[in-house]
């Protein structure tokens, strides 16, 4: 490591020694595949096109996508159908070849791959689909070995990775049935075991879970997290359903009409979603309608009569669990607070809670208040003024 870290250090011009050599190196990727060591992006989309002939003329499904995916990240790609997202998909592995633009994998060109080359880099990127693929006149043994036997393995070597596999996905006892025998969540770990069986670096999930119920769904992406976590695969996921995103990938890109729409960490695309592409999405996880008793009435800017004021606070990480509004209620016992709408949840690992009050009491005291919502490590939005409808009211 040292002679490497050296070599290192004179290509890129001596540059000090107080810098973090890991640092370093994942701003060198180039120079760490010269020295043995991996890129930091083992994914990168470069303005990849592809356009298909159709009788009403050219159809241009990918419009000049760009795109990085880190090593061992999970990253969901999310989309409407038609939005292109599958199509991207197949992209990365050529199942799709693209009109224009770079597609590496692994420091890898595979645009300018010969047939050969391509059956070969193939190996390194396993994919799962939502319908399964498997071969339904074959045991779940076999299916799983079926990716070894076209590599010509003998039985031995086969054995030697088909049964560790069979206990990572949970289904030691299923060897020997066949796939009309298995549920729709035991279909799919045999197609994810049968993806690693070629120990690739790469996992494509393909709506992995849209054929699945929301309790065998939970029991996949479980599966797939932990997959992540003890092989160090890289993982990029297609869905049009948020709530997969929002419990497994760490990035996430929107994809709209052919071209990202908006991309970025998991956390900053919930908490502050830019397109309306994305507030669609998000919408159907995190409404941001106003509580019963106040739909319908007319919000203002300014201090009505009998009127709260509505304010929408968001609690990311640990402040979720801290008492902030017990502690406003505290300094400002002049002003009412009440609670209109509360949920705590987590993005992936990460805490995350909405709440919306109401304020009523003197302008200056509120705007006090407020000062102090500010100060605390949470997101606030004066929603605005507004009267209550119901009985509550009376």
């Amino acid at each position: 490591m040292e002679s490497y870290y050296h070599a290192i250090m004179e290509r890129i011009g001596g540059m000090s020694k107080s810098i973090d050599n890991r640092s370093i190196l994942c701003y060198h990727s180039n120079i760490y595949r010269n020295y043995g060591f991996e890129a930091k992006y083992v994914i990168e989309l470069s303005h990849i096109e592809k356009t298909y002939d159709s009788p009403a003329g050219p159809v241009k499904a990918l419009k000049g996508i760009d795109l990085t995916i880190g090593r061992g990240e999970i990253y969901g790609i999310i989309g409407l159908s038609g939005a292109g997202k599958s199509t991207l998909i197949r992209c990365i592995n050529m199942l799709e070849r693209p009109t224009a633009g770079k597609v590496t994998v692994d420091g890898k060109d595979m645009t300018a791959m010969s047939g050969a080359e391509l059956r070969e880099a193939r190996k390194n990127i396993g994919m799962i689909f939502q319908h399964f693929n498997l071969l339904s006149s074959a045991t779940v043994y076999d299916n799983i070995a079926f990716p070894l036997k076209l590599a010509g393995k003998s039985a031995a070597e086969i054995q030697k990775k088909v049964t560790p596999l069979l206990t990572l996905v949970g289904l030691s006892d299923k060897a020997h049935q066949y796939p009309s025998q298995l549920s729709g969540g035991q279909k799919q770990r045999v197609g994810i075991a049968r993806a690693l069986a070629s120990e690739p670096k790469v996992l494509l999930c393909d709506e992995a879970t849209s054929a699945l119920d929301p309790q065998t769904t939970k029991a996949i992406l479980a599966l797939i997290t932990d997959i992540n976590q003890k092989l160090g695969l890289t993982v990029v996921v297609i869905t049009h359903e948020m709530q997969v995103i929002k419990e497994l990938c760490d990035r996430v890109a929107v994809i709209e009409n052919g071209i990202i729409a908006e991309e970025g960490s998991v956390l900053d695309v919930f908490t502050h979603p830019q397109k309306p592409i994305t507030k669609e999405f998000i919408s159907v996880l995190l409404s941001n309608d106003l509580p019963a008793a106040f739909r319908g009435g007319k919000v203002s800017k300014e201090p009505q009569p009998d009127a709260y004021l509505l304010v929408r606070l968001t609690f990311i990480g640990e402040s979720a669990d801290d008492p902030v509004l017990a502690g406003m209620i505290r300094r400002f016992p002049d002003v009412e607070v009440t609670m209109l709408f509360g949920s705590l949840d987590q993005i992936k690992a990460t805490p995350f809670g909405r709440m919306i009050i109401g304020m009523r009491g003197g302008k200056e005291r509120i705007d006090a208040a407020l000062a102090y919502l500010r100060e605390q490590e949470l997101q606030e939005e004066v929603i605005g003024y507004a009267r209550r409808h119901d009985a509550a009211s009376l």
